[in-house]
């Protein structure tokens, strides 16, 4: 631990949600302020609240976390809102920042911005611009590829001072759970327990299992995005992930054992499967950082399912696409 968050004032942009809440828990006792606004007191998505906010509040370094997406079904349903919040809301908050003086904005990108038809088994950062985001998250991809443009356009003009991450799928305790707008880990796992406690035969799953991804447990999402932060200055974009992937046929039966679901598996293969192979090279994020995640998916599964049973309720009731919960209160959904 260094000195480098020490009486530094540091924004974090959905900072009550998913992955926000983690990092500001782990900067809250290394900085001198922590903040995050929720849409009442600021809309990020105003370029003249945004700037006035940020000309007020002085900040030393931005976290930009919050986002408003999910899994497929909310693509289908909120491409425009997807395209346009998260647009107006990063570009508002880079030039405010750059207006303002930041010393040090973060960018929290996505593997929807690699291409989607890239026939490799491992994507590095350079493939970033080899063809188009698949088209079921054209959406958000694309947004997250104009925000790196952002930052390199801004740093060879400005000299301002930007990191874009790229962090892939995440899921442990706090995700959403929710059908109609969880991905797939949080699904999965609502669907094992449910079929489960209600003696089900079988449990259906979209698509063929074959896509492969990366699963990112959140707390070690968090604990990169921290060190980063702190020691990665390249403009280029950097993936931030595990260094093995798997199948979602091979994540589903993972789930299957750690619930204790005696059920079978049945692929609705009607339904889309998204892009087919999204696995990110690592090189990069173990050479600057000398890190990788700790978490295997195995334990990871198990401690989300155990926080899942522990709070399944409250965790039912939540309904993440409501402006109320995402960008309603800039907590994002990241």
């Amino acid at each position: 631990m260094t000195n480098f968050f020490q009486n530094k004032k540091i924004l974090i942009t959905g900072g009550n949600g998913f992955l926000g809440s983690q990092i500001r828990e782990r900067l809250l006792p290394r900085s001198g302020a922590i903040v995050t606004p929720h849409r009442s007191e600021v809309d990020f998505t105003r370029q003249a609240a945004t700037e006035k906010y940020l000309a007020e509040q002085k900040f030393d370094i931005i976290i930009h976390c919050a986002a408003f997406y999910g899994g497929m079904a909310i693509h289908e349903k909120f491409p425009g809102n997807i395209y346009y919040e998260n647009l107006m809301m990063s570009t508002n908050l880079i030039e405010a920042a750059r207006v303002n003086k930041v010393a040090k904005f973060v960018i929290i990108g996505s593997d929807c911005a690699y291409p989607g038809y890239l026939n490799k088994d491992i994507l590095v950062e350079e493939d970033l611009w080899t063809g188009p985001p698949h088209e079921t998250a054209l959406d958000y991809g694309i947004v997250k590829r104009i925000l790196s443009v952002q930052s390199w356009a801004y740093k060879k003009q400005y000299g301002f001072h930007s990191i874009f991450l790229i962090p892939t799928n995440m899921y442990g305790p706090g995700d959403n759970f929710d059908f109609g707008s969880s991905h797939v880990v949080g699904a999965l796992i609502r669907r094992f327990v449910e079929a489960k406690m209600d003696k089900m035969p079988f449990v259906e799953v979209w698509g063929t299992g074959a896509p492969t991804r990366n699963f990112l447990y959140v707390e070690d999402a968090a604990n990169g995005i921290v060190l980063a932060t702190e020691k990665y200055d390249d403009g280029a974009p950097m993936n931030l992930t595990t260094t093995n992937g798997c199948s979602v046929r091979e994540l589903a039966e993972m789930i299957r054992e750690v619930v204790v679901y005696q059920g079978e598996i049945t692929w609705n293969t009607s339904k889309p499967d998204g892009q087919l192979k999204k696995i990110l090279d690592v090189t990069k994020m173990k050479t600057k950082l000398g890190w990788e995640p700790r978490q295997t998916l195995r334990d990871g599964l198990q401690k989300t399912v155990t926080w899942y049973l522990a709070h399944k309720i409250e965790a039912d009731r939540k309904k993440k696409v409501l402006y109320d919960q995402t960008l309603g209160n800039n907590s994002g959904v990241v």
